[in-house]
């Protein structure tokens, strides 16, 4: 009898266990964020390091993520929509930068408020983009003497 209560428990822990990493998991990668917020949709010639779920930040704070990544197929250019929080509102003279955290470091998408006295609404496009640079194309250049 005393097998099975030890069995039981055993079970009973590693499903536990299990439960707070699948928690621990869907907390850190954005899967329990709440769609509180308003979209904003940008158009990049390279988001090579950026797709669902990256962070949208703003003077270095998390301001809100990336919700849907496609391809135009009349400009070839990358239509991301970006989720942004409820609270911040952005001027519409605002730029959307792609970024990389370093060397090592992965891309992330950056704002750049701008001063303008009107807002974005829901759904608006921002049109001042630059998209992601390639440290690769950069050492290329470098190296091969700028051509």
């Amino acid at each position: 009898m005393s097998e099975n209560v030890t069995e039981v428990a055993v079970g009973g822990t590693v499903l536990a266990v299990a439960a707070a990493f699948l928690l621990y998991t869907l907390s850190s990668t954005g899967g329990m964020t709440s769609n509180a917020g308003y979209p904003l949709t940008a158009s990049f010639r390279s988001a090579e390091g950026i797709g669902v779920g990256t962070d949208v930040r703003m003077a270095g704070v998390k301001v809100g993520s990336v919700t849907s990544m496609d391809l135009n197929p009349q400009s070839f250019r990358a239509e991301a929509t970006v989720q942004i929080r409820n609270g911040i509102e952005l001027p519409d003279d605002s730029a959307i930068v792609i970024s990389s955290e370093g060397l090592l470091g992965g891309n992330y998408v950056e704002i750049l408020p701008g001063g303008s006295v009107d807002n974005y609404a829901p759904g608006d496009e921002v049109v001042d983009t630059q998209g992601a640079v390639s440290l690769i194309s950069l050492l290329m250049k470098f190296v091969g003497g700028g051509e």
